[in-house]
């Protein structure tokens, strides 16, 4: 109760004053609002590339790992916070703003009415769905008909979204309640990275510079989904201790755990050598240009993981828990291009035999990432640059 009364509070805070924003008219400006970053930051290194004439003004989420102070030539302001100045100066910037471009849900969009000139662009943080989300989330359907209207109100400021395939916009549209017309088949503007050879051996060699224990061993990620259950939480789900004694002279294991779960106990220093911590890292990306082997579950990082057409395996330990509370969208054993491991014993000994199907995950990648093939922020920017100019001629 005490929850949907702030809800109401800030969504009505919110369509006061973009109301009396609204009645300004509109500049040539390009807003992000943004809880994740990695596909702006792309967007934005292409705009600059292709001298996108637009002011550029990111409002980002106390969330989000980038520090867009840093970038040249951009506004930058701290969105949904408790700050009543901040969050005004937000609601000017999108009130004002001809190309909107978001990566996640943001309730507000539920009470606004955006000009017909305003295009907003979904550009959604996962190039792929194990679990579903939206309007299919398992959870939704306990909401009452009050919040159900709001989401759809939300999915419905959507004029383009951004898809990887045709699998993931069969996903928008049941997720969402969307049409078909308004999947943008662009690709994934920060899949452009494993088509960057340059770029990727930079990044390789700054991480073997920066921790040179990486470059001589086969490097294992473990990059699990966050679970609601598990804030706060110092478990981690491995026996890394049984990693550690069976395979420590061979691998290295790097950690990727959602910045929620705080673990007390320094892994570093328990298995020198063998764990380190990369939860901080702001790019995951990155992270998948030295790792050999990726150990995941529910995560959206495989759909990624797949340019590089290396071994994964999916540790579903709870399986049939997270299947009933969150749902996935098809078959778990049909989803997944690798084999199901249910206990860490099974992890080693599937990393020991190293029998894997690596065209298994090429097909898995051909599906899901068919139209990132590269060029995906460019043919982005391209739209925005003949969107804009189209409107400059009506």
């Amino acid at each position: 109760m005490i929850k949907d009364i702030l809800i109401l509070g800030y969504l009505l805070f919110f369509k006061f004053f973009f109301t009396i924003f609204s009645a300004m008219p509109l500049k040539n400006k390009t807003t992000f609002v943004v809880s994740f970053g990695d596909n702006a930051i792309f967007i934005y290194n292409e705009m600059l590339k292709q001298g996108f004439d637009s002011e550029i003004v990111f409002l980002y989420k106390q969330s989000c790992k980038y520090n867009f102070q840093q970038l040249e030539n951009v506004v930058t302001n701290q969105f949904e916070t408790f700050h009543p100045l901040k969050e005004i100066r937000s609601i000017y910037h999108l009130a004002t703003s001809k190309f909107i471009i978001v990566d996640n849900y943001y309730g507000f969009l539920s009470s606004i009415k955006l000009k017909k000139e305003v295009e907003c662009i979904q550009v959604w943080h996962a190039a792929g769905a194990i679990k579903k989300f939206g309007l299919q989330d398992q959870s939704t359907f306990k909401r009452s008909k009050k919040d159900i209207d709001r989401f759809n109100r939300v999915y419905n400021q959507f004029h383009k979204i951004v898809v990887g395939s045709n699998q993931m916009a069969n996903i928008f549209i049941e997720a969402f309640n969307v049409k078909e017309t308004q999947m943008m088949k662009t690709g994934v503007p920060r899949t452009d990275l494993f088509f960057n050879e340059p770029k990727m051996e930079e990044i390789r060699a700054k991480l073997f510079h920066d921790n040179p224990s990486l470059k001589n061993k086969t490097v294992v990620l473990y990059a699990p989904t966050f679970r609601d259950n598990q804030l706060d939480s110092q478990k981690i789900a491995l026996d890394l201790q049984l990693m550690f004694e069976r395979l420590g002279n061979e691998y290295v294991l790097l950690l990727r755990l959602h910045p929620a779960i705080k673990n007390n106990i320094n892994l570093e220093e328990v298995f020198p050598g063998f764990v380190f911590d990369y939860s901080s890292y702001i790019d995951i990306n990155e992270l998948l240009i030295i790792t050999d082997l990726l150990i995941s579950d529910y995560s959206s990082v495989p759909y990624e993981f797949a340019f590089l057409e290396r071994p994964m395996i999916f540790y579903a330990y709870d399986l049939e828990e997270y299947q009933r509370d969150r749902g996935l969208w098809e078959t778990y054993e049909r989803m997944v291009p690798g084999p199901i491991a249910e206990n860490t014993l099974e992890i080693i000994e599937l990393i020991e035999a190293n029998s894997f199907n690596i065209q298994q995950i090429r097909e898995f990648s051909y599906k899901w990432n068919e139209f990132s093939v590269g060029k995906s922020s460019e043919q982005l920017v391209k739209y925005l640059r003949d969107k804009s100019k189209a409107n400059e001629t009506n």
